[in-house]
């Protein structure tokens, strides 16, 4: 194959993604059409629905690959001797380096989630993953005597889930937002739940008092 003709064999699913990610940030999932995704990722729309047959099907490669971006992010902090100093480095990539229009393109996908159960599904599946990641972390550094045994893992992974999102719901809709300053804030409550300072109801515990 001569290297004029290389080109249009190239995957450019990462391509069409990275345009979806633009067109869905400016103009919400429903008001972009597959047409405008094409026009961002320079290509005509036949082609575009060679690679995704829908939007619906866009927004789910859009899930995934930031699954499989949390996914590696879990599976270097495995063996981490500091485990505090890599939370602090997941942090500030992921609420403060990362653009402001990740938050934004992440409300829209979880807001398109309350309405459509498929995407509902795949976004459970994401965040069972990203909880059992965070507790194989934590029973890692647990091993090694960095937290105490006393602590409910599932209940620590829970408060992370829940403050994570809390963030990126501010950061999307907060514009006096300060990433620094929050971020901070979020991982010195962390380290004192991991030390033992500040103290958890375990989740059974807390599952009782639902069910009564």
């Amino acid at each position: 194959m001569s290297l004029a003709r290389a080109p249009r064999y190239l995957d450019r699913r990462p391509q069409i993604l990275d345009a979806a990610e633009t067109c869905f940030t400016r103009s919400g999932f429903h008001r972009t059409t597959m047409q405008d995704v094409a026009g961002e990722a320079g290509m005509v729309p036949g082609n575009l629905y060679r690679y995704f047959p829908s939007k619906d099907a866009l927004i789910l490669a859009l899930i995934e690959r930031d699954r499989a971006e949390i996914a590696g992010d879990f599976a270097a902090l495995v063996d981490t001797v500091d485990l505090m100093g890599a939370f602090r480095s997941l942090g500030r990539h992921h609420f403060i380096e990362k653009p402001r229009e990740k938050a934004v393109l992440t409300l829209e996908i979880w807001s398109e989630a309350a309405r459509n159960p498929a995407i509902a599904d795949v976004m459970g599946g994401v965040q069972a993953e990203v909880r059992r990641g965070i507790i194989a972390v934590c029973e890692k550094a647990r091993s090694k005597g960095e937290i105490d045994h006393s602590i409910d893992l599932d209940a620590v992974a829970r408060l992370i889930l829940t403050l994570s999102d809390g963030l990126i719901r501010r950061r999307a809709l907060d514009p006096g937002f300060e990433s620094e300053t929050e971020v901070a804030t979020l991982l010195d409550l962390i380290g004192a739940v991991l030390c033992g300072a500040v103290l958890l109801h375990p989740c059974s515990a807390l599952n009782n008092i639902n069910s009564r």
